[in-house]
């Protein structure tokens, strides 16, 4: 996981685990925004990820899925961010 100096920072100051970070990444739905790739997780997603991590590891991160990572095109997560309402694109 490459973070920049500003994610690492946003991650460590909103509570957000590495391990939600690293299941957002290989779970969640991309969009392509203002010239990044943000990721998150939608109903599909999070019932993908509850089959291929199994019940009790979800039930762990789910606190925390309700968040967003924005990346660049070099693969650096640029920042974290909790989901407060829907993502608009």
């Amino acid at each position: 996981m490459n973070l920049t100096h500003h994610a690492a920072a946003r991650i460590q100051q909103r509570g957000i685990p590495h391990a939600a970070v690293d299941a957002i990444l290989a779970y969640g739905r991309r969009r392509r925004h203002d010239g990044a790739d943000v990721y998150f997780l939608d109903k599909k997603s999070r019932s993908r990820m509850a089959q291929a991590i199994g019940a009790q590891t979800y039930s762990k991160l789910e606190r925390s899925l309700n968040s967003y990572l924005v990346v660049g095109d070099d693969g650096a997560i640029i920042t974290a961010a909790h989901r407060l309402g829907r993502l608009k694109f």
